[in-house]
C-alpha cells in the first residue's frame, strides 16, 4: 500500500515527460536549449543524489525525504505556470531536479530494508511495475490534454496537483522500517560465501586435488562504468527523441504520446515478468543480454530511419522492445546494486545514472540539431555496446 504515492508522481512527470520538451523547443525553438537545460538539471542532481543518500542511511528516517521530494515537486511545477521565460523555466527545472531525487535513495533502501534478499527481485518489480502504470497513465492525461487544446498553464497543474496528491497519500502510507540490517546482513552473507569457497578450494589444492572452480569477485568499479554508459546511451537516445517524432516525422503530439504509451506498455509488462528470483549468475547473464539487445535495437532506429521506410511503425515498435528491455535491465540493477553497494552510500545508484543522463542529455541534442537524428542513434548503439563491455568485466 505505501507505493501508491509513487503511482501519483509517476503519472505527474510521465504526463511532463513529453510535455516539457515540446513546450520549450515551441518558446525557444532550440533542441539545444532542450539540452543544455535537462543537461544542468542532471549535474546539479548528482551531488544531491550523494547527499540524500548519505544522510537517509546516516539518520535512519526515509519518509520525511520521500515528503519532501514530493511536496517540492508541486510548489516548484505550480511556479512553472507564472512565467514564460526561458530561463527562468529553466532555473526552476533545475532546482526542481535537486529535490526530486530526494526520494529516490529512500525508495531503494525501503524496499532493501522491508523485504528480504530473497524478495528483492519481485519487490522491486511491483514497485517499478505499479510506478510504470503511472507513469502510462501520465501519457495517457497527455494524449486527452492535447486533444482537448489544454494550454501550458493547465497541463502544469495538473503535474503539481498529482504530486500534491503523492505528498498526501505517503504522508498517511509511508512507514520507516523499525530496523534497519537486511543490507548488512546481505554483505556479511557475501564476504563469508566467498571466504568460505576460498578456503574449500585452497584446502583441495594442497591435498592433491584437481580444481576447476574459480573464486569470482565482481568488479564495482567495472558495474559502475556500465551503469553510467548505460544512462548515457539511454539519454542520447531519449532526450531529442519527442522532437524526432513531432518535427521530423511530422507527427501531431497526440501521436507522440500514443508512441510512448507502447513504450510504458511494454515496460509494464518487463516489470511484471520479472518478478520471480534469480541466481546471481543467471541475473548477470541476463543483464548482459538486455543491455546487448538494447544496442542491437538502436542500431535498427538508425537502419530504419536511413532507410526511411515506415519508420514510424518501425521506430514505434522498435522503441516498444526498448521498453520492455529497460524493465528487465532496471530490476537486475537495482538488485545487483543494493547488494554490493555498501550502506551509507545508497545514493551512489542515482548518481551514476545522473552522471549519464546529463552527458547524455546535452550531447544528444546537440548530434541532433548539428548532424542529424541517424548520428544520435548510432552513437547510442555504440556505447549500449560499451556498456555490455563493462558489464561483462564486472560479473
Amino acid at each position: 500500500m505505501w507505493r501508491i504515492g509513487f503511482l501519483f508522481h509517476e503519472m505527474a512527470f510521465g504526463l511532463l515527460s513529453i510535455f516539457l520538451p515540446l513546450y520549450v523547443f515551441e518558446i525557444s525553438g532550440s533542441l539545444l536549449y532542450i539540452g543544455v537545460m535537462t543537461s544542468a538539471a542532471m549535474l546539479m542532481s548528482i551531488p544531491a543524489s550523494f547527499f540524500w543518500g548519505y544522510i537517509c542511511d546516516k539518520t535512519q528516517r526515509y519518509k520525511r525525504y520521500i515528503l519532501m521530494s514530493f511536496l517540492s515537486s508541486s510548489v516548484l511545477l505550480c511556479l512553472f505556470t507564472l512565467s514564460e521565460n526561458i530561463g527562468i523555466l529553466a532555473t526552476l527545472y533545475v532546482i526542481m531536479a535537486v529535490f526530486h531525487t530526494a526520494h529516490e535513495p529512500p525508495k531503494n533502501v525501503l524496499i532493501a530494508e522491508l523485504y528480504t534478499r530473497e524478495e528483492w527481485e519481485k519487490s522491486y518489480a511491483i514497485y517499478e511495475g505499479l510506478t510504470e502504470i503511472g507513469w502510462l497513465t501520465g501519457l495517457i492525461i497527455g494524449i486527452f490534454a492535447s486533444l482537448a487544446n489544454f494550454n501550458s498553464k493547465i497541463t502544469l497543474l495538473t503535474c503539481g496537483g498529482l504530486n500534491f496528491l503523492a505528498f498526501l497519500l505517503s504522508l498517511i502510507l509511508v512507514k520507516d522500517p523499525i530496523l534497519v540490517f537486511e543490507r548488512g546482513l546481505v554483505s556479511i552473507e557475501k564476504k563469508v560465501g566467498l571466504t568460505y569457497r576460498g578456503v574449500t578450494i585452497a584446502s583441495k589444492i594442497l591435498e592433491g586435488f584437481r580444481v576447476n572452480a574459480e573464486l569470482e569477485i565482481e568488479n564495482l568499479y567495472a558495474f559502475c562504468g556500465g551503469l553510467a554508459l548505460f544512462s548515457l546511451a539511454t539519454s542520447i537516445l531519449f532526450t531529442p527523441l519527442p522532437i524526432f517524432f513531432s518535427r521530423d516525422l511530422h507527427l501531431p503530439t497526440s501521436m507522440v504520446y500514443a508512441i510512448y504509451v507502447s513504450n510504458s506498455t511494454a515496460s509494464v509488462i518487463g516489470y511484471f515478468s520479472a518478478r520471480n528470483k534469480l541466481e546471481q549468475r543467471e541475473e548477470k547473464i541476463r543483464l548482459r543480454k538486455i543491455v546487448l539487445f538494447r544496442s542491437l535495437l538502436a542500431f535498427l532506429l538508425a537502419i530504419f530511419t536511413i532507410m526511411n521506410v515506415h519508420t514510424m511503425i518501425f521506430a514505434t515498435l522498435t522503441l516498444t522492445l526498448m521498453g520492455f528491455a529497460y524493465a528487465l535491465y532496471h530490476i537486475c540493477v537495482l538488485s545487483l546494486s543494493m547488494e554490493i553497494i555498501p550502506a551509507g552510500k545508497a545514493g551512489l545508484f542515482d548518481v551514476l545514472v545522473s552522471l549519464g543522463s546529463a552527458g547524455g542529455a546535452f550531447v544528444g541534442p546537440f548530434i541532433a540539431q548539428n548532424y542529424c537524428f541517424t548520428h544520435v542513434f548510432l552513437l547510442a548503439g555504440i556505447i549500449f555496446l560499451l556498456a555490455y563491455i563493462f558489464f561483462k568485466i564486472f560479473s
